[in-house]
């Protein structure tokens, strides 16, 4: 009996003690945050540098691609490809009117930084005969490009050749004529010479623009009680802020001593604009919206590669070469995107009554019209000229979605009169397109910035 009880005891103490220890595991390890980080400042900071990225993984919403699946697409097979398409003549040179006056109020944000400046191509009067449209002057300009000095000739263009250019497009059947081509104000930008960086344009002038786009044209309010078509326009300007904020993070003036600026990325910066901490939760859903922009657009681009197909399709800068050579490598970039197995599905986007569909898709256009409108009030030169190349890109692709029974019946070796694209609605197409794969390859530099910083 005595052994019996003794025994019993024992597994009795056993349990009291284990007991006790898992007690005193789970009251250390389920306190409070705010505690947790007064005895632990160095975890909490670590956790909080990978809050915006650990949850940017998986499958997006709205559609079944995933993160991971984007990012060795892009950044292997698309990203090389679209940075030395986006540097051919006839990508690298964008018409846009940068004078006309915001429609919707006054005037008062104009920013006088001096990288607010944009630097338009001038049109030299004297003809050049049996030359090509390119003439190049021993100016060189230096550019900071991933860590590494690049000189770059400044080739501008003639005036002559600007009117050559006009003459082909005007022989082509136009699907409609914008105000920044037909402006006597409208001016020829080199990109390659005016890229997108932080300027410093700040303030009460900026977030009045975004908050505009935002409150009056994104159906911002319960967000996640709209249906499809509303929630994916809010998440296609999400994406787009995304993407230039990433930009302006990735290409930040470090160092401006001796005559010579310093560009690259900005660790803190990028912090500021998607961490968890800063943001109030949102970081991590701006990052997935830009990749959702980015699928979007390369569906755009999948629908439209019949159009570019066509024999008849030249883009043409006056130089039989460099414009085969360009297509080549642009035709090269479709048959990569037509390969990507996990395109978003548009067939869900308008599905209903006809009626309806029609109406809704008249209400994109009209929002994003706006937008556009919008994008005249931006204070600074440099950030008006990306913003409306990169809001042309997207109206070009969604106008592409729109149009995919007009495409389908293209004709082969005549113009068509259904659907047609301009140069600048090109230029702005790929080069936007160019942005969002230049965003996720930079993502990549800002993750393992990161990590080093732990």
């Amino acid at each position: 009996m005595w052994k019996v009880t003794f025994q019993a005891f024992g597994v009795l103490l056993l349990a009291w003690l284990l007991g006790n220890f898992v007690l005193g595991w789970f009251q250390q390890n389920t306190k409070p945050q705010t505690q947790h980080s007064e005895q632990h400042p160095s975890r909490t900071s670590e956790s909080q540098d990978q809050s915006c990225f650990c949850h940017l993984t998986g499958v997006l919403d709205d559609c079944f691609c995933d993160v991971e699946s984007i990012d060795i697409f892009n950044n292997l097979k698309i990203y090389p490809r679209i940075r030395k398409l986006t540097e051919r003549d006839y990508f690298r040179y964008y018409r846009v009117n940068l004078k006309r006056p915001c429609p919707f109020w006054p005037d008062d944000g104009h920013c006088s930084i001096k990288d607010c400046h944009v630097e338009p191509c001038p049109e030299v009067s004297q003809p050049y005969s049996n030359m090509v449209s390119f003439y190049c002057l021993s100016v060189t300009r230096r550019l900071v490009e991933d860590g590494d000095d690049r000189l770059l000739t400044s080739c501008h263009i003639s005036k002559e050749a600007f009117a050559d250019w006009a003459r082909h497009d005007d022989a082509q059947d136009h699907f409609c004529e914008l105000d920044d081509e037909t402006s006597p104000d409208a001016e020829y930008v080199d990109l390659l010479l005016n890229p997108e960086r932080y300027t410093g344009y700040k303030g009460p002038s900026a977030w009045r623009v975004w908050n505009s786009i935002y409150e009056e044209n994104c159906f911002y309010t319960w967000l996640e009680g709209l249906c499809l078509e509303k929630r994916v326009f809010y998440r296609l300007i999400s994406g787009l802020h995304s993407s230039i904020n990433i930009h302006l993070c990735a290409e930040y003036l470090l160092d401006e001593g001796w005559g010579r600026s310093v560009w690259g990325p900005n660790v803190q910066e990028f912090r500021q604009r998607f961490d968890m901490a800063e943001t109030k939760g949102e970081g991590t859903r701006r990052l997935k919206n830009l990749y959702f922009l980015y699928l979007i657009e390369l569906r755009a681009l999948y629908k439209v590669a019949p159009y570019f197909e066509r024999a008849i399709v030249n883009l043409y800068t006056g130089n039989a070469q460099e414009d085969g050579e360009t297509k080549d490598l642009l035709l090269h970039i479709f048959n990569e995107i037509k390969a990507f197995p996990m395109h978003f599905d548009e067939k869900s986007m308008f599905a209903g009554h006809k009626l309806e569909a029609k109406t809704l898709k008249e209400e994109f256009r009209l929002h994003f019209k706006n937008i556009s409108r919008i994008m005249d009030c931006v204070g600074c030169s440099k950030c008006r000229l990306w913003g409306k190349l990169q809001t042309q890109g997207l109206g070009t692709a969604l106008k592409i979605l729109f149009s995919e029974k007009e495409i389908k019946n293209l004709p082969e070796h005549s113009p068509s009169k259904g659907f047609q694209l301009t140069r600048q609605e090109i230029v702005a197409l790929m080069n936007g397109f160019g942005r969002l794969s230049t965003s996720i390859y930079q993502l990549h530099h800002f993750r393992q910035l990161w990590k080093e910083k732990r």
